[in-house]
C-alpha cells in the first residue's frame, strides 16, 4: 500500500475517520511514542531542570507532543488537518495547537522557540498538491520561517520519509541555504522496516557544539526487517549525510567569451534605460559576423 503523501493532500487524507484510526491504533502509537523519544534525544536539550518552549511541526491528534509533556517540555502544535486537531482537542493534550500550512511558513516571533521536532510530515512539502505549489518555494518558506523562530544555537530535529535520494537532498539544500548547519542522522540504515532518517538541524554557523549525533546502527551488522527495536543501548553508530552550511552561486551559462546574445540584449536594454541612444534589435543583433578573406 502506497505511503499517505501518495495518496492525497494531507488534509484530505486524514479526514475524521482516518484520523481517529490513526489514533486509536496501538502499532501508531507505539512508533510515533518511539520516534518522539529519538527525535527528543537528538534534540540535545541541557538538563537544568527549565521547561523548553518546543514546536511539534505536524503534531497531529497530539501522539508525539504526549511525549514533549512527559519531558515537562511546553509546546507548540502546528497542523494542516482540521480532523486531526479536533481528536488532540477531544484527547485534551497539553501543547497549544495551531491549525496551519507549514508550507507557507511558520507565522512565530523570531527567537521565541528552544527546539523543534517534526515526526513524518516534512516529506509531503516535496508534493505539488495544488497547481500554485513549488515544492521548492514552500521548503523554503517553512525552513526560513523556522529559522527565523529559533533562538542561536537551538536544534529541529524532523524524522521523515524521503522517497528518492533527489526528494531527500531537496530537503536538505532547502535548509542548509535558509542558514542551518547539519545534516541527516540514519538509524538502523540496513533495515528496510527499522530504518529511520533524522535531519538534525542547528540554528546557527556550524561549531564545535553543533556536531552531528551518531545514527544507531548493530554494531555494523545486518538489522533483519522484523526488527524493530531502536532503543538497544549496545548499539554501534552510523551516520551518513552530514552539511555543512553554504550557499552555493547560481551559474550562468554562457558562451566561451562569456558575451552571448542574451548578455547583449540584456545590456542594450541598460543603455536604453540610462538614456542612452541604442541601435534597434534585428534579427542580427548578437549573431557571429563571418570572416572574411
Amino acid at each position: 500500500m502506497p505511503r499517505p503523501e501518495f495518496q492525497a493532500p494531507p488534509d484530505v487524507f486524514y479526514n475524521e475517520s482516518e484520523a481517529r484510526k490513526y489514533t486509536t491504533s496501538s502499532r501508531i502509537i507505539e512508533i510515533q511514542s518511539r520516534i518522539s523519544e529519538r527525535a527528543l534525544e537528538l534534540l540535545a536539550l541541557p538538563n537544568d531542570g527549565v521547561p523548553k518552549m518546543l514546536l511539534d511541526i505536524g503534531c497531529g491528534s497530539g501522539l508525539s507532543g504526549e511525549t514533549l509533556t512527559e519531558h515537562g517540555h511546553h509546546w507548540i502544535g502546528y497542523d494542516i488537518s482540521k480532523s486531526m486537531l479536533d481528536v488532540a482537542l477531544e484527547r485534551e493534550t497539553e501543547g497549544d495547537l495551531l491549525l496551519a500550512d507549514m508550507g507557507q511558513g511558520l507565522g512565530l516571533r523570531p527567537g521565541v522557540i528552544d527546539g523543534a521536532i517534526s515526526i513524518s510530515a516534512v516529506q509531503w512539502l516535496c508534493n505539488a498538491d495544488k497547481s500554485s505549489h513549488d515544492p521548492r518555494l514552500r521548503l523554503k518558506a517553512f525552513f526560513g520561517s523556522l529559522y527565523r523562530c529559533l533562538a542561536r544555537g537551538a536544534r529541529a530535529v524532523l524524522q521523515f520519509y524521503a522517497d528518492n535520494v533527489k526528494q531527500s537532498e531537496m530537503i536538505v539544500t532547502a535548509a542548509m541555504r535558509a542558514g542551518f548547519a547539519g545534516g541527516v542522522v540514519v538509524d538502523w540504515p540496513h533495515s528496510s522496516k527499522a530504518k529511520k532518517s533524522y535531519l538534525v538541524l542547528t540554528c546557527g554557523p556550524p561549531s564545535v557544539n553543533t556536531s552531528l549525533p551518531k545514527g544507531k546502527g548493530e554494531n555494523g551488522e545486518m538489522c533483519s526487517d522484523d526488527d524493530d527495536n531502536e532503543s538497544s543501548d549496545e548499539d554501534g553508530d552510523r551516520t551518513v549525510g552530514i552539511y555543512e552550511r553554504n550557499r552555493p552561486k547560481k551559474r550562468q551559462k554562457t558562451k566561451k567569451n562569456g558575451k552571448g546574445k542574451d548578455w547583449l540584449l540584456k545590456k542594450k536594454e541598460q543603455m536604453r534605460r540610462r538614456g542612452h541612444d541604442v541601435p534597434a534589435d534585428t534579427k542580427y543583433t548578437g549573431r557571429k559576423r563571418k570572416s572574411y578573406f
